[in-house]
């Protein structure tokens, strides 16, 4: 057997640099590149092998541990789980920082590879510094926090571990069904130790996305059902983009007349111009989409988790005289709700349950048709009232989301995560191409939004990525806004300033509370609380620090010139907007189950607890 000497970590790079994936015939290279912060830990073991081996990653600068994890999940959710970035870090708390943005990659089902540093193998010079050690189990480090967040982990502690850990590594990440943040630790002392690896590891290897047929009693089953359904749903969700499915999902829907709608992850899949478009559904979702879902027989669900923002906590749906279709790769999605499972891929499911129904005759009838007309032209009405409302000559935060839309391009991307904008942007934003809603709502991750759009730039680089992101969200996390400027990928920020989380002060006020900590404000020398002035921020300027082109705009006006001037700019941009709190949409026929106290000196507080017990009656208990 031929063998090659090398160190582990430059073995881990050329094994990496090899890797390729492929589905319907199309073959792509798997690993983009590597995002990393160098220190103690990995500079002089993987970073050795990055500066010295020829190969043909790219290598990033990062400038925040979490911040380039949101990057590389943006950039792969971007492209379909189809190619990734890894990422490395020093031990600590520079591996420790990347534990959110794992959690936010597996919980939404896309691919990161995370390889931090770790302690001494050895440990002959232990404790090294930013090492924890445990007194009882001194195999424990700070990396071992990765596990629940990962859905393969491994430490390799001699260097010909390697090639079990990535073969179990790709296995992982390029599977539709398993994959999320994989983390393997790579001990500072092992990286640089050299084996005699075999050039059969390093050989090209392509992991095949084969696509999933359902079964034949499945698709028997959920037929049965569906041709006798008068008032179905299609819930179409991200795994409908994964899949590669968005056409074939318009044209079951236009086929049979079944109206869609969509989750956080899903929207985009069908255009809002499709007479059978509905929007978002549950608690951020449109009225059309949720008034259907309360009258429904029957659901068919694709490619979603069904998650409490989906299903308005189990409330959206009739409680009994409904049928629940689940068609996902996943069994443990799709047995949620104790529906019907039809385990398998979107694209081949919707094309197999199609070519059946056709047999059938199917199509929904002229009453369902009338009503979803009906409803469509009702919320197109609502949300054209929602892009020009306004409040005394005060900036509203739906005018801004408005004009933003009337703006872009249709194939342009929009970036969000949290806050009050997610429920604006699912419930109101047009989208007419598929991929040019990029949501990151399974974590709702503050901090998110402006790694996330340098990672979307990365992966559409011909598109205008727009990041839409409160003061709040912002302030969380914006690192990778100096990474765009120094890598050149212009991403253009919206950043709405309304004075803090006015999200989670609405949340309090709509169960009691008066509204408690959530704004930027001095402390009150009399109250001792944080109820005095606001606290003036100038975000423009502090982005002009970092080398963007910044606007400021105090009307609507103001800031449809400014989307303009961004547009022209070569470089990132930020467009400040001062917008009035409570501008932002509220709900549409739906509820959301939080935990309201039970005993409390506040009569509201006590009112909306005994609500929250009415809401739980009209509701699934699983």
């Amino acid at each position: 057997m031929e063998t090659i000497r090398l160190t582990m970590a430059q073995a881990l790079v050329r094994f990496l640099d090899n890797q390729y994936i492929q589905i319907d015939g199309q073959r792509t290279k798997f690993v983009k590149g590597i995002i990393g912060i160098f220190g103690h830990g990995n500079v002089t073991g993987l970073g050795e092998a990055l500066e010295y081996s020829d190969c043909n990653l790219t290598y990033l600068r990062g400038h925040n541990e979490q911040g380039m994890v949101h990057t590389a999940t943006a950039f792969a959710k971007q492209k379909n789980r189809l190619q990734i970035f890894a990422c490395t870090s020093s031990i600590g708390p520079g591996a420790l920082n990347m534990i959110t943005g794992a959690a936010t990659a597996t919980v939404n089902h896309i691919p990161v590879l995370l390889l931090p540093g770790d302690n001494f193998a050895c440990r002959q010079p232990n404790p090294v510094l930013q090492q924890l050690e445990d007194p009882t189990d001194y195999t424990i480090s700070n990396n071992d926090c990765f596990k629940p967040v990962s859905r393969y982990w491994d430490r390799i502690e001699r260097p010909e571990q390697l090639m079990t850990a990535m073969i179990n590594a790709l296995r992982v990440l390029t599977d539709p069904e398993k994959t999320g943040a994989v983390t393997i630790c790579l001990p500072q002392d092992v990286q640089t130790e050299a084996y005699e690896y075999p050039l059969e590891f390093f050989k090209s290897r392509t992991h095949y996305v084969d696509r999933k047929p359902v079964s034949d009693r499945a698709l028997a089953a959920a037929l049965d059902k569906i041709k006798k359904a008068k008032r179905p749903l299609i819930i179409a969700g991200g795994g409908v983009h994964y899949s590669l499915a968005a056409d074939e999902l318009t044209g079951f829907a236009e086929r049979f007349g079944i109206p869609v709608a969509e989750t956080q992850a899903g929207k985009s899949v069908i255009s809002w111009k499709n007479p059978m478009s509905m929007g978002g559904i549950g608690v951020t979702g449109t009225k059309a989409a949720n008034d259907l879902a309360e009258k429904s027989d029957l659901i068919l669900a694709v490619g979603t988790r069904l998650s409490d923002f989906t299903t308005a906590s189990k409330t959206v749906f009739p409680t009994s005289g409904i049928e629940l279709i689940n068609l996902n790769l996943s069994a443990f999605d799709g047995y949620k709700m104790d529906g019907t499972f039809l385990q398998g891929d979107a694209k081949e499911g919707l094309t197999k349950l199609q070519s059946l129904l056709e047999t059938e005759d199917f199509k929904t009838g002229q009453e369902y048709q009338g009503e979803i007309r009906q409803l469509k032209t009702w919320w197109d009405a609502e949300v054209d009232r929602l892009y020009n409302l306004e409040a005394e000559g005060k900036v509203t935060q739906t005018s801004i989301v408005g004009a933003l839309n009337e703006f872009m391009e249709p194939e342009d991307v929009i970036v969000c995560a949290a806050g009050s904008l997610p429920g604006d942007l699912h419930r109101t934003w047009r989208c007419e191409s598929p991929k040019s809603y990029h949501m990151e709502y399974g974590f709702s991750c503050m901090g998110y939004e402006v790694a996330g759009g340098y990672g979307v730039k990365m992966a559409d680089p011909d598109k205008e990525v727009y990041v839409i992101v409160g003061d709040g969200s912002f302030l969380m996390l914006h690192s990778e806004l100096l990474s765009s400027i120094q890598e050149g990928y212009k991403i253009n920020i919206v950043l709405l300033d309304n004075h803090g989380f006015q999200c989670i002060k609405n949340l309090q006020q709509a169960n009691g509370s008066q509204g408690f900590g959530n704004e930027i404000r001095y402390r009150d020398n009399q109250t001792g609380r944080l109820t005095g002035d606001i606290v003036p921020v100038n975000f423009a300027q502090y982005a002009g620090a970092l080398g963007a082109k910044t606007f400021m705009a105090k009307n609507k006006g103001e800031f449809q010139d400014a989307l303009k001037a961004a547009k022209r700019e070569t470089v990132s941009t930020l467009i400040e907007v001062k917008v009035e709190p409570g501008t932002m949409t509220d709900g549409y026929n739906t509820w959301w189950r939080v935990g309201v106290a039970e005993v409390s000196n506040s009569r509201n507080v006590l009112d909306a607890h005994q609500e929250m017990k009415e809401n739980l009656k009209k509701g699934r208990l699983y």
